[in-house]
């Protein structure tokens, strides 16, 4: 793992424009600092898909095509504490469907600390945590044959370009079979008045997170970043239908990092790129399954139309 973060790093900051894999904000610290985000005023994404899974729960159930006592897996791809899943789980559990909830996720810690959570919460429900890359482990389940419900909630496919969702959709396809579902949570576009803060909350927990970037840099890698030189750098283009995070140099300045032997010059304003925030509708949903494996079969909104949760049919 470290050294794939060295070599990615390394990658990302010798290229012209520089750019950071968002997928490194998750450390233990960063996890705490979403759940954070998640639920601060400004950020709808998590009350929105949130509200579909609290209120519009049997809506759901019924577009998986699953019989009560008939086995299915519930796969969710990146589980996070499970905020929302927790609300299906409930009333798959309660109503006594034949099911084993496998959560995948990068993050241990997210893990132990959901798997706790559930014991708790819904102690009948059946769990087996799975820890790694999504397709690595979805293709080491893939000879079971069971029917499979894959959960990718939280816009999660927007922090990808178009070309790389289509294919990251097409290769979760190949470890499907005929009939399993992918619900595909996406934040649907909407004005930046909307949109912006989400990504710049008030509290500045946003800026923390995007910076915990280069602490961990600093730490795993053994760099000197000044964080007090940097700051968060939010965009979106309405139009477009794209926020961009960046972390910008606020000074000329040199950043060492001994670990890759390098040391890396910065000018007063240098953007480095993190993250894309892509917003959907239905024509952009139609356009990266059109060359995969999956048809739309359902679109679930919010009360405020504000996120979607499509059900993807397995062809």
């Amino acid at each position: 793992m470290k050294n794939t973060f060295k070599k990615e790093v390394q990658q990302g900051l010798d290229a012209n424009p520089k750019t950071l894999p968002s997928k490194y904000f998750y450390d233990e610290k960063g996890d705490a600092l979403f759940v954070k985000i998640m639920n601060s005023p400004e950020y709808y994404l998590t009350r929105c898909e949130f509200d579909i899974f609290k209120n519009k729960t049997q809506k759901l159930i019924n577009s998986f095509d699953i019989q009560k006592d008939s086995y299915f897996e519930l796969i969710e791809l990146g589980a996070g504490d499970g905020l929302k899943t927790k609300e299906l789980l409930k009333v798959l559990v309660n109503k006594k469907y034949n099911f084993d909830y496998l959560p995948i996720d990068i993050s241990s810690n997210a893990l132990s600390l959901l798997k706790e959570d559930l014991k708790t919460e819904i102690p009948d429900l059946s769990i087996k945590t799975q820890q790694g890359d999504y397709f690595e482990v979805l293709d080491s389940l893939k000879t079971s044959k069971k029917p499979k419900v894959i959960l990718f909630l939280g816009s999660n496919i927007g922090n990808m370009n178009d070309e790389l969702a289509s294919k990251f959709i097409y290769n979760l396809g190949t470890n499907l079979n005929l009939g399993d579902k992918l619900l595909l949570g996406v934040d649907l576009i909407k004005s930046k008045e909307i949109v912006g803060p989400a990504y710049n909350d008030s509290k500045g927990v946003t800026a923390k997170f995007n910076l915990n970037l280069l602490d961990r840099i600093n730490k795993e890698l053994d760099g000197n970043f000044d964080t007090k030189q940097f700051k968060h750098q939010p965009e979106y283009d309405e139009k477009e239908g794209i926020a961009k995070s960046f972390i910008m140099s606020t000074a000329n300045q040199s950043v060492e990092i001994k670990a890759i032997d390098k040391t890396y010059h910065f000018a007063k304003g240098e953007k480095i790129h993190t993250e894309i925030s892509r917003k959907y509708n239905d024509e952009l949903i139609q356009k990266i399954i059109t060359d995969t494996d999956f048809s739309l079969k359902t679109k679930i909104m919010d009360s405020k139309a504000y996120f979607a949760d499509y059900i993807l049919n397995r062809n």
